[in-house]
């Protein structure tokens, strides 16, 4: 039988039911039932698996059978039985009621509380001698007691703290040391040699009739960043307003236009990198636009800024964006939300970020997701960032929109660029951290000058200055 190669996506209903099957084998359960130490077992469940042509790692197999028996709990505990609505929470209820009632009592609250129980608490594999009470008891040999490398390991969070060293500790020292170092290094020299728009050509997808500010603000942070040109392709109800912003943008009246994937598509030559999202709105006619111009970009190989509603786009179809490596997402905690629940069928669990966050960024294929919040959050499924650059209290609209628009730079910089990094380190990663750490010094700063009336157009003064002190000093 062929494989599904489907490591890191979505699980389908045929590979879940088949999982389900293997997991509910009386040996299985016999194993898990007295063994808190399981990844031998969930390592022949995906041995099993593979045998009916799924590809999966025993961590997958398990963060699968966690996330079914929430969903289980969930819809038990929630008295919906009675009404016929449990299925809509439970796809797999009957499954895992026939499985789970042959098992010891699980105790509800202690699931929903911890988001695990029994065979769920070990997250990472001992290298002790095995003291399994399975194995001794039976003697039987098919669970050896071997490593194994887990595809959701606990995420290695680097602290990326630039003004604050002492109290964040040695290591997470070291992991700032390595990351600033790399943005710099992706920061062209500036030459006479150059010639217009080697530096970066940027396009942004976004602006109707109700938002214009958010595609102005991404574009001029591109050009205050160090982009030569930003095209704004946006709807004819908002390109006179855009327009009359600044002279410096360059502004196509084709997003809502019968041709607007063609009128679009021949400038996609001539751009470095794609943002998508700001102001787009949640028009059909738009989404379905911006939905086709990904398409046609991932094809050209450009990376490509998914923010705004953009991400609504995403999480409605997952598919137009999922598994492109030179993807990168920018959600808010609210949109981050969404998503997750989109991909993964049930509640966001929301005690452990970091962890959500690296499983959202596998199920996407290992897409890069930046999660904005008090500390952002950058991993690419693999590692993970947090970047502490001080900022200040003031929140003000459009923000983001600076953020997109100077990742989009970066990380035209970043895959572009001739400095040695080593191929441990996502192109992605460096540019997000870059762009997080100069929108939160364009903050720190223009808070300084102006409290409580702080906008985005006072950060976007401060990029200049911000850039020069970060990454040119």
């Amino acid at each position: 039988m062929l494989a599904n190669s489907t490591r890191g996506f979505l699980w389908s209903d045929v590979e879940t039911r088949t999982l389900l099957n293997i997991w509910g084998e009386r040996d299985i359960q016999t194993a898990l039932g007295g063994n808190f130490r399981n990844s031998h077992v969930y390592r022949d469940v995906a041995r099993r698996l593979g045998i009916m042509g799924f590809e999966r790692t025993p961590e997958q197999c398990r963060v699968r059978i966690k996330s079914l028996k929430r969903q289980f709990i969930l819809a038990k505990e929630g008295n919906l039985r009675n009404n016929g609505q449990y299925h809509k929470i439970c796809k797999f209820y009957d499954a895992m009621e026939t499985i789970l009632n042959c098992r010891p009592q699980i105790d509800p609250q202690e699931l929903l509380d911890s988001g695990a129980v029994g065979d769920e608490t070990e997250e990472e594999v001992d290298t002790d001698p095995p003291q399994d009470p399975y194995l001794e008891s039976t003697g039987e040999s098919s669970y050896p007691e071997t490593q194994v490398k887990l595809e959701y390991p606990p995420i290695p969070v680097t602290v990326g703290n630039i003004l604050e060293h002492s109290s964040l500790g040695t290591a997470a020292c070291r992991g700032m040391d390595d990351i600033l170092p790399l943005v710099k290094n992706i920061v062209p020299q500036l030459t006479s040699k150059k010639h217009k728009g080697q530096y970066g050509r940027i396009g942004i997808i976004g602006g109707c009739q109700e938002y214009t500010g958010a595609p102005y603000f991404a574009a001029i942070s591109a050009l205050k960043v160090g982009a030569d040109m930003s095209h704004v392709f946006c709807a004819k109800a908002a390109v006179t307003v855009i327009k009359s912003y600044s002279p410096e943008l360059i502004v196509h009246p084709v997003l809502d236009s019968p041709n607007a994937v063609e009128e679009i598509e021949k400038w996609l030559p001539r751009l470095h990198c794609l943002v998508v999202g700001p102001g787009l709105g949640r028009d059909e006619m738009l989404l379905k636009t911006a939905k086709e111009v990904i398409e046609k970009s991932k094809a050209r190989d450009i990376p490509i800024i998914i923010d705004a509603d953009g991400l609504w786009l995403v999480a409605q179809q997952p598919s137009v964006i999922q598994g492109y490596k030179k993807g990168i997402l920018t959600p808010n905690y609210m949109e981050f939300t969404r998503l997750y629940e989109a991909m993964h069928h049930e509640p966001l669990d929301s005690s452990d970020h970091q962890r959500s966050a690296m499983e959202l960024s596998v199920a996407m294929g290992n897409l890069t997701v930046v999660l904005k919040g008090e500390d952002d959050l950058i991993t690419d499924g693999n590692k993970g960032i947090l970047c502490r650059q001080e900022g200040s209290g003031c929140r003000c609209g459009g923000q983001g929109d600076l953020l997109s628009g100077s990742l989009g730079v970066l990380a035209h910089w970043a895959y572009t660029s001739s400095a040695d990094m080593t191929k441990s380190v996502n192109p992605s990663v460096v540019a997000a951290f870059g762009a997080c750490s100069l929108t939160r010094q364009c903050n720190r700063q223009a808070f300084h000058k102006h409290w409580r009336a702080t906008t985005t157009t006072d950060m976007i003064q401060e990029i200049s200055s911000a850039f020069k002190k970060l990454f040119e000093s």
